[in-house]
């Protein structure tokens, strides 16, 4: 009788711990960009000025993750259809470009465009793109702080402003609802759309860009049905006396 008294009580502590969520700006979608730099930048340092074909290829990759970084900000993708078209875009794309590098007499008027473009940076190019993001995101970890919710069983909170300003409603019948509307952003963070709307509010709070939103909805959903669980067994047990 008492593994299924302290099973439920370690189950309800769960569902009725706080769930912090963060609205994260677009900029933290450009972490590939910010990978790809370094990667660039440190293989641009080993591999030198002496391999012009190499380095070619660097700012090829280089700037086709980038350009694919920057059609996600500006861009959705809300089917899976789409975004597989454009993958196989991005492919043919690619491997016809880095065709023409290493086969120059296979396709010879592209080979004479890109040696008219020559893709090529050095090192500092890439690590001054790192420095610029790392400073963006560290500036964007301190924004945070300064600006989130936490949903409690009875209530919910928005944390805002450098004096830790707070705003309460109330979390009892509270409607929540996920959205996914870029399917490569769900790819690349697992992130999307949380639309809270508290019982006694006339407007809907929209915190765009959740990170791991599948785990924070699961968690706010199953925290929210123990709270109304408990306030059916309280009433029941009050119109029992």
């Amino acid at each position: 009788m008492t593994a299924p008294i302290s099973s439920t009580t370690s189950s309800h502590k769960e569902s009725t711990k706080p769930v912090i969520l963060v609205s994260y700006p677009k900029i933290v979608i450009l972490y590939p960009t910010y990978i790809a730099a370094i990667v660039a930048g440190l293989l641009a340092m080993v591999l030198g000025e002496n391999s012009p074909h190499h380095q070619q290829t660097i700012g090829v990759v280089f700037l086709t993750i980038l350009g694919v970084n920057l059609v996600v900000l500006a861009f959705d993708f809300p089917r899976t259809t789409s975004l597989n078209l454009f993958f196989v875009g991005l492919v043919l794309v690619m491997g016809t470009v880095l065709t023409s590098i290493y086969v120059p007499t296979l396709l010879p008027a592209l080979t004479n465009v890109l040696k008219q473009i020559k893709p090529e940076a050095n090192p500092t190019f890439y690590f001054g793109i790192v420095t610029i993001l790392s400073l963006l995101y560290i500036a964007m970890m301190i924004n945070i702080r300064f600006d989130y919710w936490e949903v409690r069983p009875n209530e919910l909170l928005h944390h805002h402003g450098v004096l830790s300003n707070l705003e309460r409603y109330s979390a009892p019948n509270m409607r929540i609802s996920k959205e996914i509307d870029d399917v490569f952003e769900y790819m690349l963070l697992r992130s999307g759309r949380l639309i809270i709307h508290p019982s006694n509010e006339p407007r809907a709070f929209i915190l765009e860009t959740v990170l791991r939103i599948d785990k924070k909805e699961q968690a706010i959903t199953q925290m929210l049905g123990a709270l109304q669980v408990q306030v059916r067994d309280e009433s029941s047990n009050n119109s029992n006396d």
